[in-house]
This record gives structure tokens, sequence and C-alpha cells, in this order.
């Protein structure tokens, strides 16, 4: 495709993900999730898909469409609990589940993006975390555990135990940006950085929709959150595209009278 990296539409963007593919998703909460690219995704038709995000969003937006479609084989998340749905298929034993700790889910993407197999932590010594047994799915029709996780490699430093955690590569990667050029580097809103740079390291094709397209050299490269390298496709995201929406995840308002 040459330097600019530009696709005429979401559609197109994620036309050539299969069935069965690896995605790591940006987003936290419904904070900076790549909405029109999910939403191009679940419009395909595309199963089986195994997502790597820091939650599945909530039961009718984000994630939480492909869910609701029984699109999702596999998630390794750190939260999810926002979504009953997600609750429901994994209690059935319809879903697997890899929990793991939020900060640890960071950097094994991050180590995955940077080619790191693996690293040690001291998060998860002593639990189930790292000695194994998480119901990673359950039997059908839930109750027992059919598939569990593996234990963790233990190792001291300093007198400190480590456990062995490894790096995280997928097929692909979903994310959104404020600003992109044409060349892939992105700049992101606030806290809609969160998991994006992180999952766009980790993607071995990472697909960006972004705000407002910029043309190289506009954007100053001290300002730049995540450089091109990482990047293969760009696409803006139409304005007024509804699958854009900025949506908070709990509303919470002061109620009549409180004041």
């Amino acid at each position: 495709m040459g330097l600019d990296k530009t696709v005429a539409s979401a559609a197109e963007a994620v036309s050539d993900v299969p069935d069965g593919a690896s995605l790591a998703v940006g987003g936290f909460g419904l904070c900076g999730i790549p909405g029109t690219l999910i939403d191009a995704l679940w419009r395909r038709g595309v199963g089986g898909l195994r997502i790597v995000s820091n939650n599945c969003g909530v039961d009718d937006w984000g994630l939480g469409l492909l869910l609701a479609a029984g699109r999702i084989a596999r998630m390794t998340s750190s939260y999810v609990g926002e979504n009953k749905e997600f609750a429901r298929q994994y209690l059935s034993g319809e879903l697997e589940v890899e929990l793991v700790p939020q900060g640890t889910l960071a950097e094994r993407l991050r180590a995955g993006g940077a080619g790191i197999p693996a690293f040690y932590t001291p998060a998860g010594v002593g639990t189930q975390v790292g000695e194994g047994g998480l119901p990673w799915r359950y039997a059908a029709g839930g109750g027992s555990v059919a598939v569990a996780s593996p234990p963790k490699e233990v190792r001291e430093f300093g007198g400190r135990p480590y456990l062995l955690e490894e790096g995280i590569t997928t097929d692909y990667a979903l994310v959104r940006a404020a600003v992109g050029d044409r060349h892939g580097n992105l700049v992101f809103h606030s806290s809609a950085r969160n998991f994006n740079p992180l999952a766009a390291m980790a993607g071995r094709i990472t697909v960006a929709e972004v705000d407002h397209l910029v043309e190289p050299g506009e954007l100053d490269p001290d300002e730049i959150h995540l450089p091109g390298v990482f990047v293969r496709r760009v696409v803006r995201v139409a304005p007024g595209d509804p699958a854009a929406e900025r949506r908070v995840e709990r509303r919470t308002v002061r109620q009549e009278g409180d004041a």
C-alpha cells in the first residue's frame, strides 16, 4: 500500500478478517473503543473470534454487539462486570474467558508488540492466577469446569516470588484515535489513550479509525503517541456515524431535589 495507509471505509478496513481470527481491541469500558470498526465486523458476520480487550463492552454496544450475536469464542480480559450477557455465556459454558490482572494485561500486550516473549511480575503470586485452576470454560449448562487455567512458572528475584507471564500478539488489532495521518501516526485524546496504543502494538495487522485525518507532516513528532510503524490501515470516521457515538458506560446524575 506504500506510505499512504488510508482506506475508504470501515467495511474495507476489516474485509479480510477471517472466522477464528484473534484481535486486540482498544478501549476501556466504552471510552476510546473503535466502534465503527466493531460495527463493520459485526455486519460482516465473522465468527469464532478470539478477542483480547480490557472488557467486552456492554450488552448493546461495543464488543457487546459481537458477543450478543454469538461471534466471540474466547475473551482475554481484566474486567467484565458491566455485561450481563457476558456473564450468562461464560457461566453456561458458551464462552471461554481468561481473566488477567489489568496491569499484567497491559504489559502482556506491550511486551508482545515489543517482541518480548515473556516477563516476570509479582501480580497474582499466591492466588489462582499463579497457581492455576481458574475456570476458563465451564461445561455446557454450567456447574463443572471444562477448561481451567494452568499453573504459572514462579521464580524468585531479590527474595521475592514472581510469575512468568507471556506476551500477547494477535492477528489483528482495532483501535480508535482522535487524530491520525496517512502514514498511520496516531494521537489519542486524554483517557481514550488507555489500552489503544498497547493493542495497536500487539496486532500483526493494526487498523485505526480516526476522528480527524491529516496530511503527513501536520503532526508535531513530539505529540505523536503511536508511530505509524505499528499501523497498517487508517480509516476516517464519517461525521455523524452512529457507530462512532461516544456513550457513557454508567451515567450518574444528581436526582431532583438533592441539591
